[in-house]
């Protein structure tokens, strides 16, 4: 049975969407509009304004304005906090629209939105209300050799940076804009937001809440539009103080590039090829069906998906039929069907790109112990897939596929598995299954990813800081360290 879309998102899609700049929308300086697909049919879903340099020189410029003469920056801490507070309370009274949007735009099905994608996102930016008010510097006693006697009032400020681009992907578009603006604006900064050209309707309706919610005009701006004109425009703008991407490593080195000629700040969120490791002593009835949740969910378009399983080799038939066997019986299809499991991927680029990596581990010798075509002729649905008899230089091993595909090798010991999991450039995050906690938390301090997981896997909160290691990025989103990513310490010194 397929679930009816709300009134107000029927007519959400239906009109052709504008972009979000200073408080109005406003048509493409170009006139050029895209269409974003239904992953599920390959149709088009709604035709949006495609926005381009032009679009975002006239952002910024709205937000310096925003930023050095609007009320943002005279406005107490405890105002900001009321406002970003009641973007959350927003996007909770209009939830299911929202999850719809979702669905219909990245194909995840509506049930995953409903409980991980909205409320994660509400939850994000009360947590961050809570953070305005307590974003605090320190008083430093001076003891300067050269003026013995003399006596200094020296502190400390923590001040918004200013002007910030931020870059955010498909996998989970609603959830990605609140990772990147509630700190932001706890901290008092101002923001143009590029949401993926797969995936712009959440972000667009969320420009509508964070008006109605009391943000005055050109604090958050909204551009959709590609990320070789738009977002390479926001990453390279003189006019922007800092830059926050998140998606592909290989994008990520461009934005630094982009971001030399005026230096601006940058934070990074990037792939990754996260090791499962599961011991010989782990609960088979948590371990094998949290091997498959690290990997199945959402797609397996997760940066931070369990794409590595490692399985002691005494347990490896076992785990490795067992993940398997849940592969073969996830039910995919349309997001919005109420019996669907796993949807299509988010784009038929992204489907040529999984499909690409299976016939690589094909030919180079990898056997397919489940899943390992495309799914169907309509859509882009790919099966979830488990793959063994892989060698560790094999692409399938190596790179970040982005899709529902693991690849599961033995190993003996704790020494080999530590290796054999820091044998990647990536070091976004990682899960170990055991029942000795001490031998846990052992492993977890030599595994050199940003979050370890122990006995479960994709636990998200707002309060607990993510990001990685080597390649997988630059700094943290959310918890209190990603407050330290939107701000500039200033030191003051009076002599007394």
């Amino acid at each position: 049975m397929t679930v009816t879309l709300e009134k107000s998102v029927e007519g959400f899609i239906a009109t052709p969407r504008q972009l979000f700049i200073d408080g109005r929308w406003v048509d493409a300086a170009s006139g050029k509009t895209f269409a974003t697909p239904d992953p599920a049919t390959g149709e088009t879903l709604a035709h949006i304004a495609e926005a381009d340099a032009e679009d975002v020189d006239r952002a910024v410029r709205a937000a310096r304005r925003a930023f050095e003469e609007g009320p943002w920056s005279r406005m107490s801490a405890a105002q900001r906090g009321r406002i970003i507070w009641r973007i959350g309370d927003l996007i909770d009274e209009h939830a299911e629209e929202l999850a719809q949007l979702e669905s219909l735009d990245n194909g995840k099905p509506l049930a995953v939105a409903r409980a991980a994608d909205v409320p994660l996102a509400a939850d994000l930016f009360r947590y961050m209300a809570g953070w305005a008010t307590k974003i605090e510097g320190n008083t430093i006693a001076l003891s300067v050799p050269y003026m013995p006697d003399a006596g200094f009032h020296a502190y400390t400020l923590r001040e918004p940076i200013g002007v910030v681009g931020q870059i955010i992907p498909w996998n989970f578009p609603l959830l990605m804009a609140a990772w990147k603006l509630g700190p932001a604006l706890a901290t008092g900064n101002v923001v143009i937001l590029k949401p993926a050209e797969q995936t712009p309707l959440s972000a667009l309706r969320l420009a509508e809440l964070i008006a109605e919610a009391g943000v005055p005009d050109g604090v958050v701006n909204v551009l959709p539009g590609y990320g070789e004109t738009a977002g390479a425009a926001l990453a390279a703008h003189d006019g922007v103080d800092k830059i926050a991407f998140t998606g592909s490593t290989e994008v990520g080195k461009l934005i630094v590039h982009a971001a030399a000629g005026n230096l601006k700040k940058v934070t990074l969120e990037l792939g990754g090829k996260s090791p499962n490791i599961v011991f010989e002593d782990a609960d088979p009835e948590l371990a094998i069906p949290g091997a498959a949740n690290a990997i199945f969910f959402n797609h397996g378009q997760c940066c931070v998906a369990g794409s590595r399983l490692f399985v002691h080799q005494s347990r490896f038939d076992e785990v490795v039929e067992g993940v398997a066997g849940i592969a073969r019986g996830i039910r995919l299809g349309r997001g919005l069907d109420a019996d669907t499991q796993m949807g299509p991927l988010v784009s038929d680029e992204q489907l040529r790109r999984v499909t690409g990596y299976l016939d690589s581990g094909r030919s180079e010798g990898a056997r397919m112990v489940a899943g390992g075509e495309r799914h169907g002729e309509r859509g882009y649905f790919v099966q979830p897939t488990v793959l063994t008899d892989a060698s560790p230089d094999m692409k399938v091993v190596r790179e970040e596929i982005f899709g529902p595909v693991v690849v599961a090798s033995p190993f003996s010991d704790l020494d080999e598995i530590a290796r054999q999991a820091n044998d990647t450039s990536f070091g976004l995050g990682a899960g170990i299954w055991t029942r000795d906690i001490s031998k846990a938390h052992l492993l977890a301090r030599k595994i050199r990813a940003g979050t370890v997981w122990i006995n479960c896997y994709n636990v998200f909160d707002a309060g607990l800081p993510f990001g990685g290691y080597k390649q997988s990025g630059w700094g943290r989103e959310m918890g209190h360290e990603a407050l330290e990513a939107y701000t500039e310490v200033k030191a003051v010194c009076a002599q007394l």
